[in-house]
C-alpha cells in the first residue's frame, strides 16, 4: 500500500494536526478528490474533477476549497513500485506546487503507489460493471492517498 513520503523539501510543508484536508489522485484527464478530518483520521471519496482546460480544473478546485475550507492539501506522488521516479511523478509535484501558490495551503506529498489498483479492487468487489465503475475510481484512489496518510501519521 502507498506509504507517505518523507517531509518534502521547501515549498512544501508538514500539514496542521487538526483540521479538514483534501487529497488529490492528479491525473492529465481526470483528478480525483477525496476529503477528511485529520482528528478522526477518516477519509472518504468525494468526487472525480473531470475539465477540459487547466482554469477549468483550478476553478472547480477553487470551488471545493471555498467549501470545504481545508487545513491543508494532499497530493498523490506517483512512484515506481521499487521507490524510483515515475514518469508522472514531476507534474505531480508541479500540480502540487501550483495548489500551495494559487490557495497558499500546506501542502503534502503522499506516495500513491498502488492506489488506483486498490480503488479498482474495491469497486469491483462491491459490484456493477466498468462503466460504473470508471467514474469513481480516482475519487477511492484520492480517499486510499488521504488514507494512508492519516494512518502514516497516527
Amino acid at each position: 500500500m502507498p506509504q507517505a513520503t518523507a517531509p518534502p523539501a521547501a515549498p512544501f510543508a508538514r500539514l496542521p494536526a487538526s483540521g479538514t484536508l483534501l487529497a488529490f489522485d492528479f491525473g492529465l484527464k481526470r483528478i480525483g478528490v477525496a476529503v477528511g478530518e485529520s482528528l478522526l483520521g477518516q477519509a472518504r471519496a468525494l468526487t472525480t474533477l473531470e475539465a477540459a482546460s487547466e482554469a477549468a480544473r483550478f476553478g472547480a478546485i477553487a470551488r471545493l476549497i471555498e467549501e470545504w475550507q481545508p487545513a491543508g492539501l494532499v497530493v498523490g506522488l506517483p512512484l515506481v513500485l521499487d521507490g524510483s521516479e515515475h514518469a508522472m511523478s514531476a507534474r505531480c509535484r508541479r500540480f502540487a506546487n501550483q495548489l500551495r501558490g494559487r490557495f497558499g495551503l500546506p501542502v503534502a506529498l503522499v506516495d500513491e503507489r498502488l492506489s488506483s489498483q486498490a480503488a479498482e479492487a474495491e469497486l469491483r468487489e462491491a459490484g456493477g460493471g466498468w462503466r460504473a465503475r470508471k467514474p469513481r475510481i480516482d475519487a477511492v484512489a484520492a480517499r486510499h492517498i488521504l488514507q494512508d496518510y492519516f494512518d502514516a501519521a497516527a
